[in-house]
């Protein structure tokens, strides 16, 4: 049983790691017009797309 929950955990994290990395993907991709909506720079905005997935 840990074994199974162990194996559990590593798959929701590369999950979620993966998720990451979609969404900063996203989000150098979206228009001036939405960034401004949602209140950050392009700057900002590629700052963030281009951290690696592993890093907050």
């Amino acid at each position: 049983m840990i074994i199974i929950e162990v194996i559990r955990r590593i798959l929701e994290r590369l999950k979620f790691l993966r998720q990451r990395q979609q969404t900063r993907k996203q989000l150098m991709m979206l228009s001036a017009y939405a960034l401004k909506d949602i209140g950050i720079t392009r700057s900002d905005a590629l700052k963030e797309g281009s951290k690696p997935f592993w890093r907050d």
